[in-house]
């Protein structure tokens, strides 16, 4: 993975103009990240976020913001907008996940913190971003239907499925003030375990005004790494003790878990299909045991039905892979 072009002026400027510069794993999208190391030993990351596919200001906004109300988001060091390039704070290597690969006994005590961080966004001003609302929840839910279903070979209404959606969305409205900062993409690959013994938080710039239960749901149903239904209800307890949510909470879990976990599968279906990424592919069973334990609510009967009906568990247990080349 190579760098940018011509950077020299830019780190220059920056204060890294002697750095040396090294690849860092990066993510699904465009976005690319390099490790800028003086040679003093300071070091920051440089992100490559390229127009047109990638804008790198909703990053450093909610950087700030998150910033601002004593979140350990990133500082923003230096920019360049229009070549989508930023340097930020480097929080090192040590992502939540990989600790608790190494350390099972210590997970309970990592999560309640990673919690404890969405406790405190519960409790602060929502940022200045567009709200999570129907529209975006049915473009989500959607990618199945525009990605996986064909990919599967599977006939459907697509009208059917959209009215179904409208119709459970109606119980998830909330007044504004009671909405949060939703991150969008909160979980184990995207926290960073610092050595004050803090958590930084990374891969926020798609947050919008939404549901509380949304980042719960996207770290206690984490598409890359098993969260046992053991620790999953520990920690809901332990959210419900610290906010005294009552029992429609529930429901909405569920309901945001199903969406999330939907959309998930149609997203790794497209980075299979339209991008040529096929290790995606892999997380599908996973994915789907999510989302088969999210419908197991009583209040999401109708899409256990449409589910059953038009995706059978032997279907759910093949890849798209497999049945392509079938």
């Amino acid at each position: 993975m190579r760098p940018p072009d011509n950077l020299d002026a830019f780190l220059t400027k920056a204060g890294f103009g002697d750095a040396q510069i090294s690849p860092v794993a990066g993510d699904a999208s465009f976005r690319r990240y390099f490790r800028l190391t003086r040679s003093d030993g300071e070091h920051a990351i440089l992100m490559d976020a390229p127009p047109p596919h990638e804008d790198p200001r909703p990053f450093i906004n909610i950087a700030r913001y998150l910033s601002e109300h004593n979140f350990r988001a990133p500082q923003v060091y230096a920019d360049d907008l229009e070549r989508g390039l930023v340097i930020i704070e480097d929080f090192g290597d040590v992502r939540m996940r990989d600790f608790l690969d190494d350390n099972p006994d210590a997970e309970q005590q990592i999560y309640c913190q990673a919690i404890d961080t969405l406790i405190r966004l519960r409790n602060t001003p929502p940022a200045d971003v567009p709200d999570y609302d129907d529209a975006a929840y049915l473009r989500e839910v959607n990618l199945l239907t525009e990605y996986y279903m064909p990919a599967m070979g599977l006939a459907f209404d697509q009208a059917e499925y959209q009215a179904l959606w409208t119709q459970l969305l109606q119980t998830l409205h909330l007044p504004r003030a009671n909405s949060v900062t939703t991150l969008r993409d909160y979980h184990a690959e995207n926290v960073m375990l610092l050595d004050d013994g803090g958590q930084g938080i990374i891969d926020f710039q798609d947050a919008l005004v939404g549901h509380p239960a949304y980042d719960l749901v996207s770290l206690l149903q984490d598409a890359r790494r098993d969260v046992t239904p053991e620790l999953e209800a520990a920690m809901l307890d332990y959210y419900r003790t610290q906010t005294g949510v009552g029992d429609t909470f529930a429901h909405h879990y569920a309901l945001l878990g199903a969406q999330r976990n939907i959309k998930i599968i149609g997203i790794f279906t497209r980075l299979w299909k339209r991008d040529g990424k096929p290790r995606y592919l892999d997380f599908l069973p996973r994915m789907w045991g999510l989302l088969e334990r999210d419908l197991e609510h009583p209040e999401l009967g109708a899409l256990k039905d449409w589910i059953d009906r038009h995706i059978a568990p032997e279907i759910r247990a093949k890849s798209p892979a497999e049945t392509t080349s079938a």
